[in-house]
């Protein structure tokens, strides 16, 4: 029996060499059965507490999604609801002019440029320039000695003719005398009595050389031939000045009454005639070069006897009083030729006017929510989530001052719950997409042809390119009155804050406007053009 092994020698041999009967060694003490370790338990805890956590996270971020997306849909909901802010203007029926309209150019009644008629120096100047200076008023003074002089030599030629026509006189009465008695011959007798015509026609040419040298004695002075302003002089005293110089010493134009050269097309030509028939004078308006400002009135006095064939228009000539100097010579003016007037013209600001695919169209507001046949022309109409008194949708509140504070969709009282500060209800307006067709403008205002709208009724002038047809509006304060909250900020629009702008109109936030409208509106500008505003349907 081989000596057996200690627990240590056995750990130490290679299991190969142990008998089958040493197995029993590397067993536990102990055969009973065995729990798990505490370090197992934990970790599984710990697994499990992880996984819990995860699955909160998960199901807390659906939920918060699904409450993002209802507050997403009652702000949709709110914002197609709210009334969109809009400034209004009442349409009016009244008399209106039909007139042409045309380009022209101030021109001085009457021009005249002053040229010496004399040789000399100048002596004075008897004006300022830029004087109002009256028929007949002396200007300009040349050195008169000279013509002074030339006027006594032939006062002096005259004397001495005269005397020796007294003298020739006397010797044709004795040559006629001596030629009856028979003393003298014919032919002395006659040659005296042609001395005797001789010295009666050197009177005639001395009395006709003082009056000329009177005349040049007179051009010394230049007086003014008609009434008018005097320019910029030309020369100044001292200097010589000539007949033949080419440049006249002053001009002055005649401004009162004043005219105005304007062209029209040939075309137009036979309307103008018929409105002068019977010897009507027709009213001349002249503005101003932006066409805004009016100048002065004037009567048309004559069309020119020949159209100009390169441009084919045809002048025509106005005359104005010119009373208040509004009207300056050479000044560019907005001529407006009036042919008749129009009475009970259905007249609208021209900033209410857009254009669109279908042609020019107005919003009219009328009272009372949006109709049933346009609800579907509102954008995001989807429903959102019931208020306090259960309505699927925001409340319109039309309230301008309000607006802003309003309450969404989340927290609106239903439709029938929109009230004001003192607790009534608020009237409810919507506006209309009204086509219409403009016949001509004047100014700011454009003239419609009649059975579109109807006096009275009031057009958005602001705010068009918010609206659809149908939608919900409020109408707002004019320009610079506050909203209830009084605060007036620097960016002139109001957010969830309720703060009025500098405006003083109230509008939503950027984030709760409407989408845009499918029929984007484009403001109509007012024309400024040389056509006939008039030429439309009358």
């Amino acid at each position: 029996m081989p000596p057996s092994l200690t627990q240590e020698q056995q750990h130490a041999l290679p299991s190969s060499e142990l008998g089958p009967a040493d197995s029993s060694h590397l067993l536990p003490a102990s055969t009973g059965g065995s729990a798990p370790s505490g370090g197992s338990w934990l970790r599984r805890i710990i697994i499990i507490a992880f996984l819990l956590l995860i699955a909160g996270i998960i199901f807390w971020r659906v939920e918060a999604n699904k409450k993002a997306a209802a507050a997403e849909a009652n702000k949709a909901a709110q914002a197609a609801n709210r009334p969109t802010p809009v400034q209004v203007a009442v349409v009016q029926q009244k008399t209106v002019p039909v007139f042409l309209n045309a380009l022209g150019t101030v021109t001085a009644y009457n021009t005249v440029t002053l040229h010496t008629r004399v040789d000399g120096q100048l002596l004075s100047v008897n004006f300022t320039e830029g004087q109002a200076v009256r028929k007949g008023q002396l200007l300009l003074e040349i050195d008169p000695r000279p013509y002074q002089a030339a006027v006594d030599q032939a006062i002096g030629t005259l004397a001495k003719d005269e005397a020796n026509l007294k003298n020739m006189e006397a010797e044709a009465e004795r040559y006629t005398a001596l030629y009856q008695a028979g003393v003298v011959s014919k032919e002395s007798q006659q040659l005296q009595v042609s001395n005797q015509g001789q010295a009666a026609g050197s009177i005639k040419a001395d009395q006709a050389a003082i009056e000329a040298a009177k005349v040049n004695l007179g051009y010394t002075k230049i007086y003014s031939p008609i009434d008018g302003v005097v320019g910029l002089r030309q020369v100044d005293p001292g200097n010589i000045v000539h007949a033949a110089d080419s440049n006249g010493l002053i001009v002055i134009t005649q401004i009162h009454p004043i005219a105005v050269i304007f062209t029209l097309p040939e075309d137009q030509l036979p309307q103008v005639q018929k409105a002068m028939q019977g010897g009507k004078k027709l009213v001349v308006e002249a503005y101003d070069r932006s066409d805004a400002h009016k100048i002065g009135d004037g009567t048309l006095l004559t069309i020119d006897n020949q159209i100009d064939t390169t441009t084919g228009t045809a002048k025509l000539k106005a005359v104005f009083d010119n009373q208040d100097n509004g009207l300056f010579a050479n000044q560019f003016v907005n001529v407006r030729l009036v042919l008749r007037d129009r009475p009970n013209a259905i007249v609208v600001p021209t900033a209410a006017i857009s254009t669109g695919t279908q042609g020019d169209y107005v919003f009219v507001v009328n009272p009372g929510p949006t109709p049933p046949e346009k609800k579907k022309n509102q954008p995001n109409t989807t429903s959102g989530g019931k208020g306090k008194g259960g309505s699927a949708s925001a409340a319109p509140a039309t309230d301008t001052a309000d607006n802003a504070g309003a309450p969404g969709a989340s927290g609106a009282q239903g439709a029938s719950g929109a009230v004001g500060k003192d607790g009534k209800p608020r009237e409810q307006f919507h506006a209309d997409s009204v086509n219409v067709h403009v016949d001509f403008t004047i100014g700011t205002s454009s003239v419609l042809s009649d059975g579109a709208l109807k006096p009275g009724q009031k057009v958005v002038v602001d705010g068009q390119e918010k609206l659809v047809d149908g939608g919900n509006v409020s109408i707002a304060k004019p320009t610079g009155a506050n909203g209830a909250s009084g605060s007036t900020g620097a960016s002139g629009s109001t957010g969830a804050s309720g703060n009025s702008g500098a405006t003083g109109t109230t509008a939503p936030s950027v984030g709760d406007l409407p989408s845009p409208s499918p029929r984007t509106p484009q403001k109509r500008n007012t024309p400024n053009s040389t056509t006939n505003n008039g030429g439309g349907t009358q």
